[in-house]
């Protein structure tokens, strides 16, 4: 099997609970021993041992192996200010922003002495990024501009269900307004591709989701199944994707559907992460897909009205570790 790879886990906003939810991780994981993955933290030293786990400054990756059984391994990433728990900083963005670039970059070129197999971001809080001149949308868009990948997708994986939004963050009428045939098929292809490289699934079955009540009705209740998503099935088709669609949303979550497929195409944000929450929202896991390199998250935010209380759940976090660890064993990442 050889060696396990070392994740790159950003710092997130400080003023979040990705602070406290990565060193209650690296307990759980040091508890396993050799069995867990392995991260290396991208932050401030002093602001992680804050949180009571032992902390040792790396200069290298490889580093983080050794290390990672008596404290948490951290490249340091300076803030400009001390943090108040839930008071968000904009002078500590510019940390933030480049916690996550330099992950990348280990990511992508194995610098400062070697490379990570995946990269595990911890929640940011976009209205302050913002304000200190971030100029995307989100933690998707700027790993695209990153990597270089010009139409990143975003998968929100569970243990029973796995969606691909065509549409994020978006008003849901601007959602449906701009809802295009070419979009869905793109969709669909990169999560194909995303679950033969980082999933190991050979041959994926695709379920798209219709937009209306009862996937329109035969055009009763809307007519873009017909007219935008039914094409694209059928384009995807074509193409040698193993799809069906557009179903009715009410149906195709229920147990006996989900066994019938390993991810399904929603229609806008809601549509997707409804049932993916309701299913499991600990370990829920946010997943970029089209990029060069592999990125998983926890699927929530920074949670700054309990940051600094003690009583944040680690599990999504958690899961995004191990989730990223088997996908960059699966397409054959070595550290």
């Amino acid at each position: 099997m050889g060696e396990r790879p070392i994740l790159a886990l950003t710092m997130g906003d400080p003023a979040g609970i990705g602070g406290e939810i990565s060193a209650a991780s690296w307990l759980m994981l040091r508890a396993r021993g050799d069995q867990g993955p392995v991260f290396v933290m991208l932050a401030d030293p002093d602001w992680v041992a804050g949180f009571g786990v032992p902390v040792q400054v790396i200069e290298h990756v490889e580093q983080a192996r050794a290390v990672f059984g008596a404290a948490l391994p951290v490249l340091p990433v300076r803030l400009a200010e001390a943090v108040t728990p839930g008071v968000p900083s904009v002078v500590n963005a510019g940390a933030v922003i480049r916690s996550i670039e330099q992950a990348v970059d280990l990511a992508l070129s194995g610098a400062l002495g070697g490379a990570v197999g995946a990269v595990v971001t911890n929640p940011i809080a976009k209205s302050v990024l913002y304000q200190a001149g971030f100029g995307y949308p989100g933690h998707t868009e700027f790993l695209g501009f990153l990597t270089g990948c010009a139409h990143p997708v975003m998968m929100l994986a569970g243990p029973e269900l796995r969606v691909v939004p065509v549409s994020v963050h978006e008003a849901l009428r601007v959602a449906v307004a701009g809802l295009r045939t070419e979009a869905i098929i793109a969709a669909g292809l990169v999560a194909q591709a995303g679950l033969i490289r980082d999933f190991g699934i050979a041959r994926p079955r695709l379920a798209v989701a219709g937009l209306n009540p009862h996937a329109g009705e035969d055009g009763a209740m809307g007519d873009e199944e017909g007219r935008i998503i039914a094409p694209a099935v059928a384009a995807l088709r074509a193409r040698g994707v193993a799809v069906v669609g557009p179903l009715p949303p009410d149906t195709m979550f229920t147990a006996e559907a989900r066994r019938r497929y390993d991810a399904a195409i929603c229609m806008y944000h809601d549509q997707a992460l409804i049932p993916l929450k309701t299913l499991d929202v600990e370990r829920s896991v946010n997943i970029t897909l089209g990029l060069p390199i592999i990125r998983t998250s926890p699927d929530h935010g920074t949670a700054f009205d309990i940051a600094g209380r003690g009583v944040a759940r680690a599990g999504s976090l958690l899961a995004a570790l191990e989730m990223a660890a088997a996908m960059a064993v699966n397409v054959g990442t070595r550290s």
